[in-house]
């Protein structure tokens, strides 16, 4: 590990909106020593990074991740040091695994797998417990020393689950004793250091065998009460996945009560061919919001919402109401009865009932051209693959729902189905990328592993948004992924390159800069599957000095000597 690396010849973008300049840069014991002509001279024995006029950056910081768990068996954070990423903000939703008592262990892990699409046995096998508290969850990390920079949401299922058991998904209203118990464990976590709190009332996340997350159920009263010590310490920000319960109007009446931040996370605010002023119209809420002063902005996702699917497990259904006897069968494992459900006439029809009239917020609302075939189950279907289920259903004169579920049965429940569910056009996405009350993250990095990996936003973003549509310059874009975010969310010095400050940074060639498609790997504790996503036109990824990816793979980093901190002190 090098305790200097001077880079030659760089094209700097420091993170500002700015102008670059081209310039010399020189790093020292983990922060930018000298910017510019000086950096040569003073560099002495330092290594030496060949720029070339390639872009340095300051590295992406990731405000939407789900590492919570991962972080425990696999420090280096694979994959998001290969995909530009130096800073990570993790608890997101509400959900993860600190506090937890030893004998809630198994239900915090069960509802993960669930409600983020997790592999359950990698999560048993691979999890580390040296901790019971949000402050033991913090030490851990210290000591595990990530290859990210790591914030933690305190998290409201997480915390209702500790203290109230089951029965946090199961009743509504906490008793007195129990509310009064998680306020305090909020407390602790502020005090600790975490970044703020976060919770969902999505009606998209489900745990366990189809149970209501805990936080989805919660009291209006609870949330306000859990909210108090973030107004009291004058500090932290509110972050919701919020579904159509928790609208702008709701979220500026926190920001209201607080004195803080609110974030907002919603497959609402996203573009949708169904809905398609409904999103600009959230964020026009939110900037009249902004303009009473109450700082209420929507995380917005710059890539296609698409997920890789089968019927064993089919998580883009869920919210459905006809697939609750599904979420039960999924959840046991039981092959049979899933196959029985699907053919099922009756099921069927009430799966059609539900697509005429959907629930606000579900992920699928009829659609079938959105859904194609992907992997297929025997090799004499492989010319359907890409296709949209639409056309084959109406090639074969059949209803889309009876083609799919025949189709699946003919093949064991072998198919995998792929679906661009919302921001896939780009002249509905743009605006909502350039909004004033928007904050450009969402990646879900961590999460949703067999369906989607989305840790690679920023490279996207960097590819299609800049060189490929031309939305967004350069400068600005830069900005959006690193300065932008960090002073939204409150993370000091961070998002930035300047003289003193930390050398997280991203080597690139904007020509070039993107990703490679989604591939499988099988790298999860017990050789549990998982979908990654490869960089292209990336030279380098540093934090606090220390290279995390070379151009080519992931940086090893000794065990316990990973350069990330845990970060527990944030802007007022």
């Amino acid at each position: 590990m090098a305790e200097a690396t001077l880079f030659r010849g760089a094209t700097v973008f420091d993170g500002t909106g700015a102008d670059p300049v081209r310039a010399d840069l020189l790093v020292r014991d983990g922060r930018v020593a000298v910017l510019g002509d000086a950096a040569a001279r003073d560099a002495g024995d330092a290594a030496v990074v060949d720029a070339g006029g390639l872009a340095l950056m300051p590295g992406i910081v990731d405000l939407h991740t789900h590492y919570d768990a991962q972080l425990t068996w696999d420090p280096g954070c694979s994959p998001s040091p290969a995909l530009g990423v130096t800073t990570a903000v993790i608890g997101n939703c509400g959900f993860g695994i600190a506090p937890c008592p030893p004998g809630l262990r198994d239900t915090m892990l069960r509802n993960l797998s669930v409600v983020e699409g997790m592999d359950l046995a990698a999560l048993r096998d691979g999890t580390r417990w040296d901790f019971e508290t949000f402050t033991g969850y913090l030490d851990l990390l210290r000591r595990l020393k990530p290859s990210l920079n790591v914030a933690v949401f305190a998290q409201h299922s997480t915390i209702r689950t500790a203290v109230m058991g089951e029965a946090a998904s199961e009743r509504a209203e906490p008793t007195a004793d129990e509310l009064a118990a998680m306020v305090a464990q909020v407390r602790d976590a502020m005090a600790a250091g975490a970044i703020g709190f976060a919770s969902s009332f999505s009606p998209n996340h489900s745990g366990w065998a189809g149970a209501p997350m805990p936080s989805t159920i919660a009291p209006d009263h609870e949330l306000h009460a859990l909210l108090g010590p973030l107004r009291d310490a004058g500090r932290g920000v509110f972050m919701s996945a919020t579904g159509p319960r928790a609208t702008p109007d709701y979220m500026e009446d926190v920001a209201a009560r607080t004195g803080r931040p609110a974030f907002i996370s919603t497959v609402l605010g996203m573009y949708s061919d169904a809905a398609p002023t409904r999103g600009l119209a959230m964020y026009e809420r939110c900037a009249q919001a902004l303009d009473r002063g109450r700082d209420v902005r929507m995380l917005t996702s710059c890539q296609p919402l698409t997920f890789d699917f089968d019927l064993l497990s089919p998580y883009v259904w869920f919210p459905l109401p006809s697939f609750e006897p599904v979420k039960a069968a999924a959840a046991a494992g039981d092959r049979d009865a899933l196959a029985r459900l699907y053919a099922d006439a009756a099921f069927r029809e009430r799966f059609r009932a539900d697509l005429r009239s959907p629930p606000s917020g579900v992920i699928f609302t009829g659609d079938w051209s959105q859904v194609t075939v992907g992997l297929v189950g025997l090799d004499a279907n492989r010319a359907l693959q890409d296709r949209p289920v639409a056309s084959l259903a109406a090639g074969a004169g059949r209803d889309p729902i009876d083609w799919v579920f025949d189709f699946a049965l003919s093949e064991d429940l072998a198919t995998r189905f792929g679906g661009r569910f919302f921001n896939n056009r780009d002249e509905g996405v743009a605006p909502l990328l350039k909004h004033r009350a928007g904050v450009v993250t969402l990646s879900d990095a961590g999460a949703h592993l067999s369906y989607l990996c989305d840790a690679g936003f920023g490279l996207h973003f960097l590819g299609h948004w800049v060189r490929e549509t031309g939305t967004f310059d350069l400068p600005e874009a830069v900005r959006r992924l690193t300065s932008h975010p960090a002073q939204a969310f409150r993370i000091a010095g961070r998002g930035r390159i300047e003289v003193g400050g930390p050398a997280d940074l991203l080597l690139f060639d904007p020509a070039s800069v993107g990703l490679r498609p989604l591939r499988a790997v099988h790298d999860l504790p017990g050789g549990g599957r998982r979908l990654v996503r490869d960089p292209v036109g990336v030279h380098g990824t540093w934090v606090n000095g220390t290279r995390t990816f070379d151009g080519d793979a992931i940086v090893a980093q000794p065990p316990g000597q990973g350069p990330g901190r845990v970060l527990d002190r944030f802007d007022t």
